[in-house]
């Protein structure tokens, strides 16, 4: 089949896709891999999990969709599980991240504007950030990969570096400053995590300038980290969080989560969605979410980090002219190299059948499934370890 009539903006992989069961990625030709992009954070309760394609059948032979002028019980439902399992009071649902955080940002802004203060426009993010591809997303993240040739910086987006503690310190202070915007861990970024005590420090910080905290959880969150929220490792919470990808466990959901103090502005007719929250989605968000908020999910979630962290310091100690570091929070991990990470990620692929994801910083990101086996997961170290051989020996040999 030909791509030419697809828009170019994908650097696809030469592999084929045709279809997935668990950890497992089968392409058109038969060739099996060992999938551990997991359609970036998103899979995770892996392909064909059999409550979620229940759900799909179960929904889809009743209602799909209908306009958001009804009362969706779906809705209520998973509005409910979310805030029941979370700092939050209220939930507004969507069909991808970006579309969180731009709810998640316009929910900051209109805070403001409706204690009186509409000055008080400005949100700060930090380098290395991704928060999506719409036009808020991309200035709240300023890669400039993504904002060049779209015109000028909108305005009220500034970015901070990360560590920068005293230009951190100053934004806040600043009298037009409406929220923060960060990824407890970032994901594209290159795999780096807030240390705990800042995430507390963030905190008490915005708490004493009436700045609000936005975290984008897209794909930190549920249950990635060992937690059901990644910020939960600082024993904190947001004002406003924005989470996607794992909601729907590979189906179209994402949702914008607040406390009542900070939706206030949050109103009749300030902000809709055709398709956000209809009955299908809710309806396979509620299966995923059950699974993944259970104990024993998180659980084995930090058994299995556990034991991949291990092996790859340890691969990191027998490879230092190819692995520099190994970074990152539960399943979402982060290896940076020395070989350039896309064709380190190719050979994986094409001579181990073992998928993972690229990243900032050089690095390679390992995102299994949630419920990946110890089996499963020593079966991926293998296949990392001899991708290192050959990834040594063709350095060698250049």
């Amino acid at each position: 089949m030909s791509t030419e009539h697809l828009m170019g903006v994908y650097n696809r992989a030469p592999l084929e896709v045709d279809r997935g069961q668990g950890a497992r990625l089968w392409s058109t030709d038969g060739t099996e891999y060992l999938d551990c992009v997991m359609g970036i954070s998103t899979n995770a309760l892996g392909h064909a999990h059999p409550i979620l394609v229940q759900a799909v059948k179960d929904q889809a032979e009743k209602l799909w969709h209908v306009s958001n002028i009804f009362k969706i019980p779906g809705q209520e439902a998973l509005a409910d599980a979310l805030c029941e399992k979370s700092f939050a009071d209220v939930v507004f649902f969507t069909n991808s991240g970006t579309e969180a955080v731009e709810c998640a940002l316009k929910t900051a802004r209109k805070f403001h504007s409706a204690n009186g203060q509409p000055e008080r426009i400005d949100i700060y993010g930090f380098d290395g950030s991704f928060h999506g591809r719409t036009y808020g997303a991309i200035n709240a993240a300023a890669n400039p990969s993504y904002t060049n040739g779209f015109g000028p910086p909108m305005e009220g987006f500034h970015q901070l570096v990360f560590g920068d503690h005293e230009a951190l310190k100053a934004a806040i202070a600043h009298p037009n400053t409406a929220a923060i915007i960060v990824e407890p861990v970032q994901g594209e970024g290159g795999c780096r995590a807030i240390p705990e005590v800042c995430l507390r420090g963030l905190r008490e910080l915005c708490d004493e300038y009436g700045v609000l905290i936005i975290f984008d959880e897209v794909q930190c969150g549920m249950g990635r980290t060992g937690k059901l929220w990644a910020h939960e490792w600082g024993g904190m919470a947001p004002d406003i969080m924005a989470i996607a990808k794992a909601l729907g466990g590979g189906f179209p959901v994402g949702a914008c989560l607040a406390t009542n103090h900070a939706a206030k502005g949050m109103v009749v007719g300030v902000h809709g969605s055709t398709f956000g929250g209809n009955p299908l989605a809710m309806a396979v968000g509620g299966a995923a979410f059950a699974e993944i908020s259970k104990p024993e999910t998180l659980a084995h979630v930090n058994e299995i980090a556990g034991y991949l962290k291990q092996q790859l310091h340890g691969l990191k100690e027998r490879f230092p002219d190819v692995i520099v570091d190994v970074r990152g929070k539960g399943l979402l991990l982060g290896v940076k190299l020395v070989p350039n990470n896309r064709e380190f990620m190719g050979w994986a692929r094409d001579e181990n059948q073992l998928l993972v994801a690229g990243g900032g910083d050089n690095c390679v990101r390992i995102l299994p499934p949630l419920n990946l086996t110890l089996e499963e997961a020593r079966e991926a170290v293998a296949r990392f370890e001899k991708t290192c051989e050959g990834a040594r020996a063709k350095m060698a040999a250049a």
